[in-house]
């Protein structure tokens, strides 16, 4: 039996999920587009999903766009509020998910704001940052490899008296702690199913009211001229679903606190962001004088997923840009794997996992 702690890449489909997934594809197959009976029985599950995934975030449901996932959903948020003018100043955070850096990195203008040693962004130093001209301003919820949730609440309102349009990714954030888009004064913010126990390929882009942006998808009608193109319903529903889930992160909180007080008390670790707000379910760990790549192919061999970082960026030897924003060193950077809880994750699978560490990890220590 595999243990699966590489929840922030993505998750498994929750039963009550796949139940809506599989009804859906059976029975639901008209067009949301069309008047006829089926048409309007598919429209009515699309709004029905709109309104669970609005109550979310504390949105109405007329302002949340069904996109193709989070990457489309930032993409079409930096790319909307700036009219794709890449000469606009934008300023983000040096730690953001590469869904946002490589759309900003288009740019020619953009403030980079570095995290503390914790991984907490600074609100003054990315106010500090603002200008006459600044157009965007895009900071992510909580980071995607630390899991430090970042002070968007103390942005929003700053930038709403601006006129400066104002992003915030929550993908990571979505069904582990709360969100209210009124309360972050937000104009956009992004989502993504596959993160909170739902398929891949179905996202979200809250877009406030009175907000003018470019559709970034254009060729019909749909998702109120924002996107066009036949609506997925099945996934919608799906996300939807997912989105209603009772919350489950003070169970998943206390695991992930068992797990660091086992492996900090027989292993040389750093908990990277321990003194920051964080999700509850990521733990970000330093393996002084290991190699972090060894540790995930050895717990893989012995039935255990992680991860040395983001999934997006898998494949590279170059150590995370993250930690590296964070203060660390490229060897300590290498030597940090990511663990990240679930709703499913058991008091024994993260007992275990720390019970294999203390024997692997010795043996992943560069010499």
């Amino acid at each position: 039996m595999r243990i699966y702690l590489d929840n922030n890449a993505t998750t498994a489909i929750h039963p009550d999920v796949l139940s809506v997934l599989e009804s859906s594809l059976r029975d639901v197959f008209g067009n949301a587009s069309s008047i006829h009976k089926e048409g309007q029985t598919a429209r009515r599950m699309i709004e029905s999903a709109r309104e669970s995934v609005a109550s979310l975030i504390g949105a109405t449901a007329r302002d949340v766009v069904f996109t193709s996932g989070g990457t489309e959903s930032n993409n079409a948020a930096i790319f909307g509020a700036t009219n794709r003018d890449l000469r606009s100043h934008i300023v983000t955070s040096s730690i953001e998910h590469p869904s946002v850096a490589e759309a900003v990195r288009s740019f020619s203008d953009v403030t980079r704001v570095a995290p503390a040693r914790n991984g907490l962004v600074s609100a003054g130093d990315v106010l500090a940052a603002l200008r006459d001209d600044t157009r965007l301003v895009t900071v992510m919820m909580a980071n995607n490899e630390t899991g430090v949730v970042q002070p968007v609440a103390d942005l929003g309102a700053a930038c709403r008296a601006r006129g400066i349009h104002f992003h915030v990714d929550a993908v990571q954030a979505a069904g582990k702690i709360p969100i209210d888009v009124e309360a972050i004064q937000c104009d956009t913010l992004a989502l993504s199913a596959h993160k909170l126990h739902a398929p891949k390929g179905i996202g979200a882009l809250y877009v406030r009211r009175g907000v003018t942006m470019a559709a970034h998808v254009v060729g019909g009608a749909q998702e109120r001229r924002r996107r066009a193109g036949t609506e997925n319903v099945p996934l919608a529903a799906a996300f939807g679903c997912a989105a209603a889930l009772p919350p489950a992160a003070e169970r998943i909180a206390e695991l992930r606190d068992r797990f660091e007080s086992l492996i900090r008390a027989s292993l040389n670790v750093t908990i990277n962001g321990a003194d920051a707000p964080r999700l509850p379910n990521t733990s970000n760990v330093t393996f002084h004088g290991a190699d972090g790549e060894g540790i995930v192919i050895a717990l893989d061999l012995s039935g255990v997923a992680a991860s040395t970082g983001s999934a997006c960026s898998s494949g590279r030897v170059e150590p995370s840009p993250v930690l590296l924003a964070m203060g660390l060193t490229p060897d300590e950077a290498r030597s940090t794997v990511r663990f990240s809880l679930s709703r499913f994750t058991e008091e024994a699978e993260v007992e275990r996992v720390a019970e294999l560490l203390m024997e692997l990890v010795p043996r992943c220590m560069r010499t």
